[in-house]
Order: C-alpha cells, then structure tokens, then sequence
C-alpha cells in the first residue's frame, strides 16, 4: 500500500475555512464600527443645525441615520455662549445592522445659534 499526498490540499483548505471566515467576519465588523462613527457625526451635525434654526434636532438625526441603528439623544441640549451644543449616542451593531448593539458611538457637535440673530 502507498501513500501518497493525494487529496492532502483539500483537507488543508478545509481545516483553514473556519479562520477565513473568522477573519472576514472581524474586518466586517470593523467596516460597521467605521461606518456607525461616521453615521454618528453626521447625525449629530444635521442635529445641530436643526437646533440653531429651532428645529427638532432628534427628528433631524434620525433622518440621517438608517432605521438599523440605533439612536439615543439629539435633543437640543446647552445653548450656552450663543452656540447650541448636541450629543449623539449610535449603537454599534453586532455583524448585521439591526442585530444588538456591542457599544454606543457617542458624536457631539456644536452650531451657531441662529435663533437669536438679527437680520
């Protein structure tokens, strides 16, 4: 009986499946941490603005963020020194946009208040 090394890259490649698709599933959820920061600063921006005109600021980042994503804060909060300041907290989903959250993404930004300008 002889042996041979038929069929050994197959077994190979079988053994190493599990790491591959390891490794695409933790670059994929560094895209998601990636993508919910830059979804976070948007939202919070477009609060701002909202809140500098007397708009509701929660109603304009929800707009901007996709319904997967969880969404807390956006309120107008201190509008001290003629600038309105908001807070923005994103939940980072779990591998799939909608599926729990691994931690919050929390994004601050601040506006000229407009609502007290003269023109």
């Amino acid at each position: 009986m002889s042996r041979d090394d038929r069929g050994q890259v197959a077994i190979e490649f079988l053994g190493m499946v599990p790491l591959i698709l390891l490794t695409f599933a933790l670059l994929w959820q560094v895209v998601l941490v990636g993508y919910t920061y830059t979804l976070a600063g948007n939202a919070a921006d477009e609060a701002a603005r909202a809140c500098a005109v007397g708009d509701d600021g929660e109603a304009a980042a929800r707009r901007h963020i996709d319904g997967a994503w969880s969404v807390s804060g956006g309120g107008c909060g201190d509008t001290s020194g003629g600038m309105v300041h908001v807070r923005i907290s994103v939940d980072v989903p779990v591998l799939v946009p909608g599926v729990g959250g691994l931690f919050p993404v929390v994004s601050e930004a601040g506006a000229v208040d407009e609502r007290d300008l003269t023109p």
